[in-house]
């Protein structure tokens, strides 16, 4: 009776922990503050329990919660029916120790289940060295059947779920056997395994941590390894969280300095042509092309229609091509087209009229109306460069 009254005040305790976990994450608000503080009080006087003896509680949830250990109860229900099929296929095993099982028994020195479980268990233990990860997986499911939260056999069959590539079933037998006894370190290793594999570096992460914590005296080497392990994968998806970010930055600031299609914005570089003002320029604000064709040699005489130039004799210019190509890939670079003082001299030419002397040029090296030679402006370096 004195142990039953034990397990009844742990339990009491763990409820008081529930409820004030659960307004601490938001679970109740706080409207429901007072009525939890007086369901609390309630529970401690009527079990005769002290919410705030720390060690009383530790003793009752062992560092877990009563709700991570009620989710090992439903994942541990939602497997007992395929239990139930597979206890019935054993030579009537499951069925002449049905009793025992429920009650959890695993002493062996009390015989039957105890010592029935310990048999499957050594027999998984034989297939694992043998690297027969079914038959062990098969073997500790029949142990599990007898005992269904021994932390070792659920540990054990994580551990071959891992062997045998079964990520998310090894996680979740790990997760129970830490919950049925968290300082059982082994679980915590193949829970932290489990997790890493499953691409969720932070969770193994936590899980090899806890397991140092439960070793002491920092923990064991392997452990330690596995934690550093997760550790550097949490640094480079973070790292790498933040370069995609900056990407993003970098992309979204150039999509707004640019045109459409991440072209650079020309109505700058039409101002500066004499675009936009009257006649000089074409239609819709267009700069008068023509000029510039005269700049690069192309003359009037390849124009399309309207008075536009031939823009495949402008872009044959390899200097001019390559110069396009670094502003479109470069927006910026507009900027330092804009402040270079000889294409400001040639675009106060453009404004006083120079253009269409240049659109009547010919393939002379100058351009007509003081226009300056692409060759002579290409030997500035700042320009060259682009």
């Amino acid at each position: 009776m004195a142990s039953t009254s034990d397990s009844k005040k742990r339990l009491a305790l763990a409820i008081i922990d529930f409820l004030s976990t659960s307004l601490k994450d938001g679970t109740l608000t706080s409207e429901d503050a007072e009525s939890i503080e007086v369901a609390q009080s309630c529970i401690a006087d009527t079990f005769h329990v002290n919410p705030s003896d720390k060690a009383a509680m530790q003793d009752a949830i062992g560092g877990q919660s009563l709700l991570s250990i009620y989710g090992v109860y439903e994942k541990l229900k939602g497997k007992s029916s395929g239990s139930a099929a597979g206890s019935s296929s054993t030579s009537g095993a499951g069925s002449s120790t049905s009793g025992a099982a429920k009650a959890g028994n695993t002493d062996p020195s009390q015989g039957g289940t105890g010592a029935e479980a310990e048999a499957f268990k050594s027999k998984g233990n034989s297939a694992m060295a043998a690297k027969d990860y079914k038959s062990a997986i098969e073997l500790y499911s029949k142990a599990l059947n007898l005992s269904p939260l021994n932390p070792i056999y659920l540990s054990n069959r994580a551990a071959a779920y891992s062997a045998s590539h079964q990520h998310a079933e090894a996680s979740t037998d790990a997760e129970m056997a830490v919950a049925a006894n968290p300082k059982y370190t082994k679980a915590w290793s193949r829970l932290g395994l489990a997790r890493f594999a499953l691409g969720d570096a932070k969770g193994s992460m936590e899980a090899y941590q806890k397991g140092i914590e439960y070793e002491g005296n920092g923990g064991s080497e392997a452990m330690k390894r596995g934690y550093e392990t997760a550790k550097k994968r949490v640094e480079e998806e973070e790292k790498d969280a933040t370069h995609e970010d900056e990407a993003d930055d970098v992309g979204s600031a150039r999509g707004g300095a640019g045109g459409a299609g991440g072209m650079p914005d020309l109505s700058s570089l039409a101002g500066m042509f004499g675009g936009g003002g009257g006649g000089a320029g074409g239609g819709g604000g267009m700069p008068d092309l023509s000029a510039l064709a005269g700049m690069m040699g192309g003359g009037g005489r390849g124009g399309g229609g309207g008075g536009m130039p031939d823009l495949s004799s402008i872009m044959s210019n390899p200097m001019f091509a390559s110069m396009a190509q670094n502003m479109m890939s470069n927006p910026d670079m507009m900027n330092n087209l804009m402040s270079n003082p000889r294409l400001r001299q040639m675009a106060e030419r453009f404004g006083g009229g120079g253009g269409g002397a240049a659109a009547e040029g010919g393939e002379g090296g100058g351009g007509g109306g003081g226009m300056p030679d692409l060759a002579s402006l290409m030997q500035d370096p700042s320009i060259a460069e682009m």
